[in-house]
């Protein structure tokens, strides 16, 4: 591609739409054959569901885990042999998994098969022990762990996404995140902002959720990824099959530390290109946020796949 370093990212739960990579089928054989074989590893017309919705049910979190997976995998499986060499990739929650196949990790149908199972274990667990999530917007005058830790006197309540600097996720029982929501204007938060979703995410109400992963993660094939997959978890690069399958585990329970992903990524490979590849561009600006001056590219439509190919000739 170009001298820089490239790094991939992969979005989360919540990039979801309908219609989501139908114009990717519409325009590349290849991208059809994927659907396929994904609707055919699920059991399930999932394609179907990306293309026409309706928006609740591809947002239920069975069928929007693997439909992000899918349009990730896809927009990659276009794009790879013209822009050669990756240096690292990371994902954003679900995104971690795609970023995993496309390292080479896993295949097309034991990383869907994973992210459905892991869908229905969060929604399982959400159900088991309700929970709520909220955005936290702008500068705070105490520490989002401070907050998390007085409101968890109502409920527990606990720092989910670092997203940027001025946006932060809590999770947690729902007595305990009203609480965390009205001390975050207390310290001055801009907004706060309740999140449309099935339970608590990236805490430890989703525990019961944990052994049903790891048995799906054990169940499938890993090898050690081609090149680097930060983790959400640690923040850190992970190169082995074990680390892959150990750190997508605890992923569930721990927060997603993405604000510090991007600034090791961007300070290991200084000046790199960043590819956001599947639907929106939430990663996109949240490392331009992060990093002063990030050359960052969002490609998830056919239109974006030929501007990248004109950006990187």
């Amino acid at each position: 591609m170009a001298t820089s370093a490239v790094i991939l990212v992969f979005p989360g739960q919540g990039s979801q739409k309908p219609g989501m990579a139908k114009d990717l089928a519409d325009a590349f054989p290849r991208a059809k054959e994927m659907l396929q074989e994904v609707d055919d590893a699920l059991g399930a017309p999932l394609s179907q569901i990306m293309f026409d919705g309706p928006a609740d049910e591809l947002t239920a979190t069975h069928n929007a885990q693997p439909a992000l997976l899918v349009h990730g995998a896809i927009v990659w499986s276009l794009v790879k042999e013209r822009i050669g060499t990756v240096s690292a990739a990371a994902g954003h929650s679900l995104g971690e998994h795609t970023a995993y196949h496309a390292a080479g990790s896993t295949s097309l149908a034991d990383a869907v098969r994973i992210v459905r199972a892991r869908g229905e274990l969060m929604h399982q667990a959400g159900v088991k022990r309700p929970g709520a999530m909220a955005a936290i917007l702008g500068e705070l005058s105490t520490p989002v762990e401070d907050i998390c830790h007085r409101a968890s006197q109502a409920g527990e309540v606990v720092p989910a996404n670092y997203n940027s600097d001025v946006q932060i996720v809590v999770s947690g029982e729902i007595a305990g995140v009203e609480r965390a929501m009205e001390l975050a204007k207390q310290a001055g938060a801009k907004r706060v902002v309740r999140l449309p979703v099935a339970g608590a995410f990236h805490s430890p109400l989703m525990k019961p959720a944990e052994s049903g992963l790891r048995e799906a993660v054990d169940g499938a094939t890993f090898v050690d990824p081609s090149f680097p997959v930060y983790s959400n978890v640690t923040a850190t690069p992970c190169t082995t099959a074990d680390c892959a399958r150990d750190t997508l585990v605890r992923q569930l329970t721990s927060p997603v530390r993405w604000t510090d992903e991007v600034r090791n990524m961007a300070a290991t490979y200084p000046g790199a290109t960043w590819i956001e590849m599947g639907p929106g561009n939430v990663l996109t600006g949240l490392i331009s946020r992060a990093v002063s001056g990030a050359r960052a590219l969002q490609c998830g439509t056919a239109a974006d796949i030929d501007k990248l190919f004109a950006t990187i000739q």
